[in-house]
């Protein structure tokens, strides 16, 4: 579904990506995780064209991202993305929010946008909220939400951007339960986190990044068990204790 093959992305002379190469199958969770710069939430923002790469390539669905003749917009639309400050428009209703996307990109009529995004709300448990505006909402409830919009598309694939670290601990379940429920349906995802626990319960690979660098790409259990890299096992040491 995601193939990403030597890609290296730097902004002037600082290197921000080097040589990274990794595949994600259909169905497949990755989590990739290290600590803060080393390049995650860039990697995943190159996958669907929001940050440009200079040199490797990476392939969603056949489709090549850093081919100048792609349009991104279209390939965007089958790639939902949560970020981690949810990113609704603020003077919108919740379901005005899920519905614009549908009906400008994907041509869907009104009534056809919000049944569909009223069926994602229920799927995530606010459809109580759906006259609501975000400012109304927990930090919890708006990614919900922003969960909910980026399925509105029928995505082919979900890219999450550490999407629970600007949240309060109580709320972080609440949005990990969402995630873990899409993965369980086999929704092919890449997840950028430190939540060890969703990476455990979910993850069929962790990809662990420190300076730009894949240093590991193995699966949940080899990770956990015994990382081969020095720099991994400090970051799981720290992250684990507490």
């Amino acid at each position: 579904m995601i193939s990403i093959d030597n890609v290296s992305k730097h902004y002037g002379s600082f290197q921000v990506l080097t040589d990274c190469t990794t595949q994600v199958k259909k169905g497949e969770v990755i989590v990739v995780c290290g600590p803060s710069g080393s390049g995650k939430s860039t990697l995943i923002k190159c996958v669907n064209g929001l940050e440009p790469f200079q040199s490797g390539s990476i392939i969603v669905d056949g489709i090549s991202v850093g081919d100048p003749k792609t349009k991104l917009s279209k390939l965007r639309s089958r790639v939902g993305m949560v970020f981690q400050h949810f990113e609704l428009f603020p003077h919108m209703s919740i379901t005005d929010n899920l519905s614009i996307a549908q009906e400008k990109v994907l041509g869907r009529n009104r009534d056809e946008a919000r049944a569909k995004g009223l069926k994602l709300l229920e799927r995530v448990g606010l459809k109580a909220h759906a006259e609501k505006f975000p400012g109304q909402l927990s930090g919890g409830q708006q990614q919900r939400v922003a969960i909910a919009r980026a399925l509105c598309m029928d995505p082919i694939c979900m890219l999450f951007d550490e999407p629970t670290s600007a949240l309060d601990p109580e709320m972080i379940n609440e949005v990990l339960d969402v995630m873990v429920e899409l993965a369980q349906e086999g929704m092919t995802m890449m997840c950028v986190t430190h939540e060890m626990g969703f990476a455990r319960k979910v993850a069929n690979r962790v990809i662990f990044m420190d300076k730009g660098q894949i240093v590991e790409d193995d699966s949940k259990d080899a990770f956990f068990g015994a990382p081969r890299s020095e720099r991994a096992r400090q970051f799981l040491a720290k992250i684990l204790q507490h």
